[in-house]
């Protein structure tokens, strides 16, 4: 196992004080479960699997992506970073960063999810590496991370992303933002409905609401609204609004009271 971990820690940066924390990190729930099910000596082996440190990592991550995106883009909106950040954040980029460091060769799981080929599947991936990112800043704080994080997970990525945004290809384009958000996370899909308008024809206002739709047949969960002088606009702004709100935004509290006062004026 020292010589495994060994392996994974000079592909991370980073030689922890703590082992036992990578170890964890690297622990999905099924091994767990497996070696409480053989028995109570066996369940001693193994204090907890990594969906804790997952949590930790997801929110460390933020931080830090958000961090670097505001100090090496000065001229960015909010727009601009609210989008660059969920490309780099989601699901999709996590696992790839994952498979460039062979994490899944890595994973420990049981025997049965093993054999199923869970250690290939990408939200297995992106959650592990994420659990990583927590044992990472408990066992070498946020400059661990941040030194991470430049490498792997920011790299030559921020600059493609730059380059769309300079291009147009991507500027505010935050319902694909929203949507591929989604699907990764297997949430279900956006929808989108026109809550009301107001105005002359010459200067209409519209309010959208966009809510997350699970399943065919149900109302589905109301996720932000947005409003627009075009109802592509409100749509645009009730997803930048989503995205703030699901990846953690400042702005979001923000957002929250903006539309509670549109709601008053239906």
């Amino acid at each position: 196992m020292e010589a495994v971990l060994a392996e994974l820690e000079s592909a991370l940066g980073h030689e922890f004080a703590k082992p036992e924390l990578l170890i964890c990190a690297l622990t999905h729930r099924s091994l767990v479960n497996q070696q409480l099910q053989s028995g109570p000596d066996d369940s001693r082996r193994l204090a907890s699997d990594n969906e804790r440190l997952e949590f930790l990592g997801d929110a460390v991550l933020g931080l830090v992506v958000g961090e670097a995106l505001f100090l090496s883009h000065p001229e960015w909106q909010e727009g601009e970073l609210t989008r660059a950040r969920a490309q780099l954040v989601s699901r999709q980029h996590m696992a790839r960063v994952a498979e460039a460091l062979s994490l899944g060769e890595y994973l420990r799981l049981s025997r049965g999810e093993d054999r199923s080929g869970l250690r290939r599947k990408s939200t297995v991936l992106s959650n592990t590496m994420e659990a990583v990112i927590g044992a990472l800043f408990l066992d070498g704080g946020l400059e661990t991370v941040r030194a991470f994080a430049r490498r792997y997970i920011i790299g030559d990525a921020v600059e493609k992303l730059a380059e769309q945004l300079r291009s147009g290809a991507a500027l505010g384009n935050y319902k694909s933002a929203l949507q591929e958000r989604l699907q990764a996370e297997r949430a279900g899909a956006p929808v989108y409905r026109v809550k009301s308008e107001s105005g002359p024809d010459h200067r209409k206002r519209f309010l959208v609401e966009v809510r997350l739709k699970p399943a065919e047949g149900e109302p589905g969960k109301p996720l932000a609204r947005g409003t627009g002088t075009t109802k592509k606009h409100a749509e645009q702004d009730a997803a930048r609004k989503a995205l703030a709100r699901l990846t953690g935004s400042a702005a979001a509290t923000a957002d929250e009271d903006a539309d509670a006062g549109e709601e008053g004026t239906e």
